[in-house]
């Protein structure tokens, strides 16, 4: 299934980076929880990844809404932008959310 194909569907996230945990090669520290899909396969061979958002603490695993989509025009790993059902943010809101890990990538949001 293609990273678009996900979009208005119900996943659940396992978190691999918790909200608050440390990237292991970057250093740099998620304010989201960030996590993957068990079963998935993105373009980077590994697990489809997800961002999940309007949640404020951090979490093991979340079932949620995809939302959208980030797709990398210089990169061929997508990521899902999950929250939970019935909510949502702006374009605006996801890349401001995502702009510590995103701001290394072009990218453009898939509704």
């Amino acid at each position: 299934m293609d990273s678009k194909d996900y979009i208005g569907k119900i996943v659940t996230v396992t978190m691999d980076r918790p909200m608050g945990s440390t990237h292991p090669k970057h250093g740099f520290v998620y304010p989201v929880n960030y996590g993957y899909i068990e079963g998935t396969m993105s373009g980077d061979g590994e697990e489809l990844d997800a961002y999940v958002l309007g949640e404020h603490k951090p979490l093991d695993t979340f079932q949620g809404r995809v939302i959208a989509v980030i797709h990398r025009l210089n990169d061929n790993d997508d990521k899902l932008v999950v929250m939970a059902d019935g909510r949502d943010y702006s374009n605006d809101a996801i890349l401001a959310l995502t702009e510590f890990q995103e701001k290394w990538f072009e990218s453009t949001i898939i509704r």
